[in-house]
């Protein structure tokens, strides 16, 4: 039977399904549940879980999205809180989206970027951005995503990620 899927808000009871998919996905990128409640509590609107659906009934979750207003060029570094969202953010900044494997083919990752996208335009912001792992680049190169010459200061904070990382932008479409 084929499955379908879709994105619904995520609500603080999600956290530990949150926890379980990030364990599966970003083994080699740990992060503290505080460093997603903190996220989910700053910025709700840009946190999100993929169900499945079979038969018109819900079923389990099979992944996630964190994203919130940031500043070009200056990612938090990893496993941190954010203390409070920026001022004058100028982006939208993927956190972390996950999709375990029963996720893959499902369109989710393209639905994921279209959500964001969205949500970008709806707030007025004119740029999408990220950090991408060594294993998701073809994907965010595939998207239109582009390398982001940041300096010294940006390779410093991408280092607290581990070797490999791009951060990366794209326009918002209008």
């Amino acid at each position: 039977m084929r499955m379908n899927a879709g994105w619904r808000a995520m609500g603080p009871a999600d956290l530990d399904r949150v926890m379980a998919i990030a364990e599966v996905v970003h083994p080699d990128y740990p992060e503290d549940r505080a460093v997603f409640a903190e996220r989910l509590a700053l910025y709700p609107e840009g946190c999100a879980m993929a169900e499945a659906f079979r038969a018109e009934a819900a079923g389990p979750c099979i992944g996630y999205i964190v994203m919130h207003p940031g500043r070009l060029g200056v990612p938090p570094p990893l496993d941190s809180p954010l203390g409070a969202l920026p001022e004058v953010p100028d982006c939208l900044y993927l956190h972390d989206v996950a999709l375990l494997p029963a996720a893959r083919g499902l369109g989710l990752g393209v639905a994921a970027l279209e959500r964001m996208n969205a949500l970008a335009a709806r707030q007025g912001f004119r740029w999408l951005a990220l950090t991408s792992t060594p294993g998701a680049r073809a994907f965010w190169d595939a998207q239109g995503f582009l390398p982001h010459d940041g300096g010294a200061g940006l390779a410093v904070k991408l280092a607290s990620y581990g070797g490999g990382m791009t951060y990366m932008t794209k326009p918002v479409k209008g």
